[in-house]
C-alpha cells in the first residue's frame, strides 16, 4: 500500500471577523482531517511602478509588507491568542488575493474564506474575491460567515511568518 501525501487546506486571511471566523472553522477542518493548515494574508503595493523602472524592494514596499505582516499577526492572534497549533502555516503574499489565492488552492482540499454577509441583495456571494474564487479556485471552496456583532482584531504579538 502507497503513502497518501497529507491533505492541505488554505485559507484566505484580512482583518475582517469573517476571515477569523473562516480561521477558527478551517483549523477545526484541518484538525479533524489530519490536514495542514496554510493561512494566506495577500496585499497589494498602494502604488504601481512603471513598467520601465528599476525593480528592487522600495522604502514604501518595505514599510506596506511589514504592515502586512503585522495585519496577518493580529488575525492569528485574534483567531487561536498567543498559541498558534501545530501544523499551521502563515504566508504574507504580495499580489492580488484572488490570484494568489487561486494559485495557493491548487493541490489543496480545501479553500476557505469569510463572507461578511452569506449572499448580497441581488443573490450572488459577496465579495469580489469569493466571486473571483468561485470561478478560479482549483480546489472545493467553503465560505464562512461571521456574527454581525463581531470584531476586527487588533494588532497583536508577532506570528511567524512565511
Amino acid at each position: 500500500m502507497t503513502e497518501t501525501a497529507q491533505q492541505r487546506i488554505v485559507v484566505g486571511v484580512n482583518r475582517s471577523a469573517a476571515s477569523v471566523a473562516a480561521l477558527r472553522w478551517a483549523a477545526s477542518e484541518a484538525a479533524l482531517r489530519r490536514a495542514t493548515l496554510h493561512a494566506v494574508h495577500a496585499w497589494e503595493p498602494a502604488a504601481r511602478r512603471a513598467s520601465y523602472a528599476i525593480l528592487g524592494d522600495s522604502p514604501a514596499n518595505g514599510q506596506e509588507r511589514r504592515r502586512a505582516q503585522d495585519n496577518l499577526s493580529a488575525i492569528m492572534c485574534a483567531a487561536f491568542g498567543g498559541d498558534v497549533p501545530d501544523g499551521i502555516t502563515a504566508e504574507v503574499a504580495e499580489g492580488t488575493a484572488e490570484r494568489i489565492l487561486a494559485d495557493r488552492s491548487q493541490g489543496a482540499g480545501l479553500l476557505v474564506l469569510g463572507a461578511a454577509a452569506a449572499v448580497s441583495l441581488d443573490g450572488r456571494p459577496a465579495g469580489p474575491v469569493i466571486r473571483a474564487c468561485m470561478h478560479s479556485a482549483r480546489c472545493p471552496l467553503v465560505i464562512i460567515t461571521a456574527a454581525a456583532d463581531a470584531r476586527p482584531p487588533a494588532v497583536g504579538a508577532p506570528v511567524r511568518v512565511a
